[in-house]
């Protein structure tokens, strides 16, 4: 049997088991897609190429577009002047508590840029987990914001070890900083149209249609977006999650979309996501020294997302370290800028291993913490 042929069967047996293992040991279905997926690479069962690569890589979008339409662009405009002062207060105290980490623990000034990182895409998973509360809505719009942040630092530091301090460096920034304008403007201009010309949403997307108009023009902004974004040398997950927001706020009409989309995410694009990344874990090459630093970097990356959230302590009560908890997910943008930091040699083999396991172990603490402290203040509440 030739080894694309076994990938293939590998994949097939995963996407078919993955929800009979969940629910009889009541895990998150991605822990258990991420957990076969590095037993089915250790084995052999399971090898990177090319297609498995692009898929991987494509759900991950999918999985960003499909949280960006869980934010609504006028719900997070209408946010309170104390939300907005917090939330910048939470993401301040998360970089000076990551600058006293480094100062302690000695690490590399690399981990400015990779401890404070935040990413709502895997927050989905949660909500598939715990349904959508209060916490959880204030943590993706809260998110939102430090997503947007730690693409703009990552882009600048991409920027910075592939040109170094240089006029093409400013020029990124300058590009970076004109499309997040130029978005700006486009959604300004359409919310104008739609304010003159409301029944063209209707039209664009109706309620009832038996070609699918809205799922076409979802994947056709999808993609389209993609491309743009690879032209101009951006980082494409800013481009998916814009599209979710766009389709979100402006055609909240149509109900439905979000369901038609996510079968096919949850169904099968995300679940190989899940599994690639659970495949880069090679469990016989963790020693007892990784495993300790593992857990380091995991609990204390889990620990100042912990503290920083108890400036939102007034408005969330009990609920507060869950909202630290569902924001310590940032699994893709800490495997990109390891990998990216790796092979400009700001990281060694030893710390780009450390990272990637973190990265996928902080999901498993999360996922099962978040699933352990909401079944035991539902219990309370019963």
């Amino acid at each position: 049997m030739s080894a694309d042929i076994a990938l293939i069967i590998t994949l097939s047996v995963i996407l078919l088991i993955s929800p009979f293992i969940s629910n009889t040991l009541k895990l998150p279905i991605s822990m258990v897609e991420m957990g076969l997926g590095s037993l089915a690479a250790a084995f052999g069962f399971l090898h990177h190429n090319e297609i498995f690569s692009l898929l991987a890589e494509v759900g991950f979008l999918y999985l960003m577009l499909l949280a960006g339409m869980e934010v609504d662009l006028k719900d997070i405009l209408k946010l309170g002047k104390s939300i907005y002062k917090k939330a910048f207060l939470f993401l301040l105290f998360l970089y000076l508590l990551s600058f006293l980490v480094i100062y302690i623990f000695h690490f590399s000034l690399v981990f400015v840029v990779i401890l404070p990182l935040i990413s709502i895409g895997l927050l989905l998973s949660i909500q598939q987990e715990v349904g959508k509360t209060p916490w959880l809505d204030l943590a993706i719009k809260v998110g939102v914001i430090g997503e947007l942040l730690s693409i703009l630092v990552l882009t600048i530091i991409s920027g910075y070890f592939e040109v170094g301090f240089s006029a093409k460096l400013f020029l990124n920034i300058f590009i970076l900083l004109l499309f997040i304008a130029t978005l700006a403007f486009v959604f300004l201009m359409f919310r104008t149209l739609l304010w003159w010309y409301p029944q063209l949403k209707l039209y664009l997307m109706p309620r009832r249609d038996r070609y699918y108009q809205d799922v076409r023009i979802a994947m056709s902004l999808f993609f389209i977006m993609i491309a743009i974004m690879i032209t101009l040398h951006l980082d494409v997950v800013l481009g998916a999650f814009v599209v979710g927001v766009f389709l979100r706020t402006f055609f909240e009409h149509n109900h439905d979309l979000e369901h038609k989309l996510a079968p096919f995410g949850f169904g099968f694009l995300i679940t190989i996501f899940f599994v690639h990344v659970g495949s880069n874990i090679n469990i016989f090459k963790i020693n007892f020294s990784m495993i300790l630093d593992v857990l380091k970097i995991t609990f204390l990356m889990i620990g100042i997302r912990v503290v920083s959230a108890f400036v939102f302590f007034k408005e969330l009560k009990k609920d507060t370290i869950l909202f630290g908890l569902s924001l310590s997910m940032p699994l893709t943008l800490m495997i990109a800028t390891a990998t990216l930091a790796y092979q400009n040699h700001k990281l060694d083999e030893y710390w780009y291993t450390i990272l990637i396991t973190a990265s996928v172990i902080e999901v498993l603490v999360v996922m099962l913490g978040v699933k352990l402290i909401n079944k035991l203040q539902f219990h309370k509440k019963g």
